[in-house]
């Protein structure tokens, strides 16, 4: 019987792994914060020739999270999405997000 040509050599039971399954999740989410201890701020993206406003960070649970967008959306009368721990919002809108948050008793950095 000819031997494989195709090996190298390589053992596979030398602790040498040949998939990813060892890697480390990504960063686990952090605490769940009141909105009176957060910190927020306002950045502007321009995406594909519009204006896109990004509130971050916000430290809450996904459903809440999912709720507080959802409630802003319906009062600004715009879209939304959420991306890891920011609200991204259609259109240059941040004195009207500081409005409602701050109504909500979420605090800004100054």
């Amino acid at each position: 019987m000819q031997k494989n040509l195709f090996e190298m050599g390589a053992n596979f039971e030398d602790t040498w792994v040949s998939d990813n399954k060892g890697k480390t999740p990504k960063k686990a989410s952090t605490e769940i914060k009141a909105p009176q201890q957060h910190q927020l701020h306002f950045t502007k993206e321009k995406r594909r020739g519009k204006m896109v406003t990004i509130v971050r960070p916000l430290y809450l649970e996904k459903s809440a999270l999912q709720a507080l967008l959802k409630t802003l959306k319906k009062r600004l009368g715009t879209g939304g999405t959420i991306k890891e721990d920011s609200l991204e919002f259609q259109g240059d809108i941040p004195e009207q997000l500081r409005i409602l948050l701050e109504g909500l008793g979420y605090r800004f950095k100054s």
